[in-house]
Formats: structure tokens, sequence, C-alpha cells
């Protein structure tokens, strides 16, 4: 039988009608004195039930799953418990001396009805919960299924072997706990042993004959969980894990969210714990408008803003197929949610004005844009309509329509760029600080660098390369990147428009670069290859544009800390705007800001200013319209 918080309100109430007579049972000690306080109990019986029950239903405890009471309603339980016993023994007190002389009742009646209210109501229900767990004791000792070692013995590994030992449908089996915390070690949690270290799992694999290992250490660094991983390929079994802290958010550790160990989890960082109502009070019940809300940044910005209640979420992109699949998701996940999925090219200015003025926008986040570099240096004229033009689009109809905080994406490729994709996303970055100081409103870039496993990235394209057998191909062996997960990236992204004022230029902290070589390497050795021989690796010589670093910082500029640990702003943006970001003259203006294109190198081996305002009027079709006067 499930029992309903209807079951209990009705075991309260016999609770209730008990407390107070048992209560001055134990004040006076005698059974038969009870009968000279008749009268008065019958009205203090009422007296207190009325206030049992009104400080229980809006202290919450009747919305409760009590079947999964946890130490958090307990702690409600007993707090409300204490405002029961405070009240009634004020209310109590005040009565008697006003209205009803029973003197003759101990004035302790309520507090000691008090405390036994707290330990009767807390007692039954918690005795629910004990009866499941010995259920599930009696029938652990018959459960079949695959043994399952559970590394991490935190509340991620309690949560899942709770789950798995309420589930023998799952036909897994956990059998113990290996944690590196040594005063952990023969500690029995939910019955199962922490039976040593990591070191200590070949041995346990081999000997409790092991199928399946789960990592449990959602916080764990990336260098910890390598470590964790390297010893259980050695073991022969199959290998879990739950999703990294970015990934889970809000969201509870669950068995459904296992999954196999991913390059990901190799590289992540650790974690900083983050003020989640600051973004509350940032989105919720403002209109938030996303530019390439299809892409790999864009769908995890519509994602993570979805958590934030927003009046209304337009996600606007140019790939029909990606818009209708993040729609379908966030209809799915978030049913309640106000979202308008809308088709268009920001490199048209008349259609991009239709969506701000239809939807007034108050918050932007601009993550449309060309990305990659080959193609581009192969496209110069889409590169630029795209990202400079396009940029410029987006940013003049937010300053037209109202909106209040407007945040770029940007890269570390605009930094010393070497190739067009870089030097677009550097002249967008002057045009987002330009329309800040010219406005005075909060218009912030942010700047980081690859993010894993987004659409045409490298990790992707490895994958793809090992599921074929091979080989994996790599530009140059020393090249590096910066890297950082596409949730933390998108978090720190929120967290960069709560605390930008305007006119800043943030740099994200992405830890220390990554030998692309060593990447392949683990990629290879995570799909179950145990040699390189099996996997051949090929180096193929650096692109055009290429660099082997990458940077985060251009010369002579220097960073400043923020509120938040893991974003920097830049202190002296070299580039800095003199400019004003001219919305009656945009062709003007693009011709004003064309010696920043110049020191950006967007023609590489030649050209002056008046070649690059030429090379955009023959090259990047539209470039006369950006101004609205006609559609593209």
């Amino acid at each position: 039988m499930i029992l309903r918080n209807r079951h209990f309100l009705y075991v309260d109430i016999v609770i209730f009608l008990v407390t107070p007579v048992l209560a001055l049972y134990l004040r006076i000690d005698d059974i038969n004195a009870l009968l000279e306080y008749q009268f008065e109990m019958k009205i203090v019986v009422l007296l207190f039930m009325a206030n049992k029950l009104v400080h229980f239903y809006f202290g919450g405890i009747y919305n409760r799953m009590w079947q999964h009471a946890s130490i958090d309603e307990l702690a409600r339980l007993i707090i409300v418990g204490l405002l029961v016993t405070v009240s009634q023994t004020v209310l109590y007190i005040g009565i008697t001396n006003l209205f009803f002389p029973f003197h003759k009742i101990p004035h302790s009646i309520p507090i000691i009805d008090g405390i036994l209210t707290i330990l009767l109501v807390s007692g039954f229900r918690f005795s629910i919960r004990l009866s499941e767990r010995f259920y599930d004791r009696l029938t652990n000792g018959k459960q079949q299924g695959k043994p399952v070692l559970i590394v991490g013995a935190g509340d991620a590994g309690i949560m899942i072997a709770e789950e798995l030992q309420s589930n023998p449908q799952m036909e897994l089996m956990p059998v113990g706990f290996v944690d590196d915390d040594t005063e952990k070690h023969m500690l029995k949690i939910r019955g199962l042993t922490v039976l040593g270290d990591t070191k200590d799992i070949p041995h346990l694999v081999d000997s409790l004959n092991i199928s399946e290992i789960i990592i449990a250490i959602p916080t764990a660094t990336g260098k910890v969980i390598r470590e964790i991983i390297s010893i259980c390929q050695t073991t022969g079994a199959k290998i879990k894990t739950i999703p990294g802290i970015y990934e889970l958010l809000n969201g509870s550790v669950r068995v459904s969210k296992l999954r196999d160990v991913a390059i990901e989890d190799l590289l992540q960082r650790k974690t900083i714990t983050a003020d989640m109502s600051m973004l509350l009070a940032l989105i919720k019940g403002k209109k938030v408008l996303v530019t390439g809300g299809g892409g790999s940044i864009g769908s995890e910005l519509c994602r993570q803003i979805s958590r934030y209640q927003p009046a209304q979420l337009v996600i606007v992109g140019h790939g029909e197929n990606s818009i209708f699949t993040i729609a379908n998701e966030l209809s799915v996940t978030y049913p309640d949610l106000k979202f308008s999925p809308v088709i268009a090219d920001i490199r048209e200015a008349r259609r991009v004005n239709k969506i701000f003025a239809r939807f007034k926008p108050d918050i932007v986040y601009h993550a449309a844009a060309h990305k990659h570099v080959p193609l581009m240096e192969s496209n110069p004229s889409e590169a630029v309509a795209n990202n400079i033009i396009g940029t410029y689009n987006v940013v003049k109809a937010a300053l037209d329509f109202g909106t209040t905080k407007f945040v770029q994406i940007s890269t570390d490729k605009a930094v010393n760029p070497t190739n067009i994709m870089g030097a677009t996303k550097r002249v967008a970055e002057r045009v987002i600080l330009d329309a800040s100081l010219t406005s005075g409103r909060s218009f912030v870039a942010v700047r980081f660098g690859n993010v894993l496993g987004s659409r045409g990235s490298v990790v992707p394209t490895f994958r793809e390369q090992i599921a074929r057998g091979g080989p994996v191909t790599i530009t140059h062996p020393d090249v590096k990147r910066y890297f950082m997960t596409i949730p933390e990236a998108v978090q720190l992204v929120l967290f960069s428009s709560v605390i930008g004022k305007g006119g800043e230029l943030f740099v994200l902290d992405m830890g220390e670069p990554v030998k692309i070589a060593d990447l392949a390497k683990d990629l290879i050795r995570l799909s179950g290859h145990k040699s390189q021989k099996e996997i051949e690796i090929i180096y193929t010589g650096l692109r055009p544009g290429e660099k082997l670093f990458e940077e985060l910082v251009l010369s002579g500029e220097c960073f400043d800390t923020t509120t938040h640990p893991k974003i920097f702003v830049v202190k002296n943006e070299p580039v800095g705007s003199k400019n004003k970001f001219t919305k009656h003259a945009p062709e003007q203006y693009l011709k004003n800001i064309l010696p920043s294109i110049v020191e950006a190198k967007l023609l590489i081996t030649k050209g002056n200013e008046a070649d690059i305002g030429k090379y955009l009027e023959r090259h990047v079709e539209g470039f006369k319209y950006i101004g609205g006067v006609e559609a593209i």
C-alpha cells in the first residue's frame, strides 16, 4: 500500500488526541486522577490540535513523500514541532490566565505534549522508512544481478547504491565501496562495506568477481579520474561513471544518468560552488533571446537558461534541424517553459529587426558565428558577413528595441589572430564594446577556448576516426589547446552576464593547455584499444592559419579578478574603443573600425584600409544593406 499524506494526517489526528492526555499522565503519574481533569482536558486537546494542524500544514509537513524521507525532512519535523511547543505554551498560559481557571492543570503540559508530538509523529514517519529499508535488506539477500563495485563512498555513491538496492530489476547488485578516505574504510553504509581505496580495485574485482565498476565522484578533477580509470582498465571490468557536477547542476544523481567514461571526465577541473540564486534573480521573469540556439554552446545556453524560469525564451538559429532538436528537447524537459523557436539568418538586418520588434528581449546571448578555421580561410566573405555584419545587426537591433544585457560569445582565436575566423571575432568584440560605450548598457564579451564535444571539433572527429579503425590525424605533435566542457563554459558565460556592468571583456579560466596528441591517446584507450598499434596516429602538418599554441590575452592586456574565481576581466583593452556605435550610419561605423580589422590581420598577406573597404563591398554579399534599407 502506498501511504499518502492524507493517511499521515489521519494518524497525526490520533496522535494529537492522545499526546495531551499522555503528557498529563506522565506529569501527575496517577491514572486514576485523570478523571478530575476531564472538562479541562477536552478544551486543551482541541486547542492543541488546532494549533498543531495549522503549524503542520503551513510548515509543509503534508506535502512530502515520507517513504523517501531524509535528514532534511527530520529537521523540518523537529523545527515545526518546536514551533508548536512554543506557540501552544504561550497560547495555553495566555488563555488560562484570561478566560479559564485551568490552574490545577500543570503548566508544563504544553511542553511535554510538544516533545511527545515530535517523538510520535517523526517516529511513525521514519518507521515507514525503516520498514522499507528492512524489506530491502531481506530482498537484497536474494537479489540476483551483476556484482558492482562503487568508487566513492560520498553522497553520490550512496545514492547510486540506494537506487540499485531498491530496484532489483536493474540486475546490478552493489557489493561494496572503495574510497581513498581511510577514515571510511571498513565502515558500513546501507549494509555495504567500504572495502579499501582505489589501489585495491584490481584485487577486489578478482576476489568478488566484479563485472562492473561505477565511478561516483562528480566533483573529482580530471587528474583523479584519469588515475582511477588507469587502475580500472587493468581489471577488464566494465566501467561506468556519473556526469560531472557541471552536467548535473541542479539535477540529482540517478542510475539513469550513468554512462560510459568520456574524455570530458579525464579533463574536467576542480569545480567551484556557485550561488545559483544570482542566476535566478537575473533570468526569472525576463525575456531571453539566444542566437545560434541550435549550436553546441547555444543549445546548452537554452538548457541552462530554462532552469531559471524565464518569462520567454527565444531560440534563433539558421539551421532548421538543430533548432527543431533543441525545441523538442526543451518541450519534454521543461513542459511549462514558454519558448519560441525562430529560423533566421543574422546577416539579414530586416529579419533580425522584425524578431527584436516582436519579442523585445531583455537579455541576449549571441552565440551565432562561423567558427571553423580552415573553412573560413577558404570562405573569408562568409566569415565577415556572419561574424562581423551579423553581430552588428544583432547589436543594433538590441539597442533599438530596449535590450538591457547583451553577451557576445568570443574565442581565444581572437587573440593575435593569424586566421580569418579569429580576426572577425576580434572585430566582433570591438563592436560589442563600442555599443556598450555608446549606450551605457550592460553589453559584454566573453572569451574562452575550445569546448569538448562541440560539433565539428577535434573530439567528435577523433571518435569517428577511431570507429573506422583509424588512423587518427593530428596536425602537429606539439599542438596544444585550452579545453573546457560545454556545461562549465555556459555556466561561466551566464555568471559573466550577472557580473557584467557594461563594456567588459571577460576571459574564462581555461586551466592548463592540453596536448592534442595526449587527447587522442586517451580517446583511443577509452574506446577499448589497449595500444597505439591498433589505432595509428598520423601527423599531417599545420593547416593555413593554425597556431601551435592558443593565447587568451593580447600583448599588453592584463587581467583583474572578479567576484567569480574562474572569470577574469581585461583591465586595459588595447583596442579600447573611441568610436561611437553609430546606429544610423552603419556603413560609416564599420569603415571607422576597419583599422582594427587591419590590426587583426583580416587580409594577412596584403591590404590597407581602402583595400579592405573595397574587399567588403566586393566580396560580402549584402554589405550595402546592413543598415536595414533592403533585405538580403
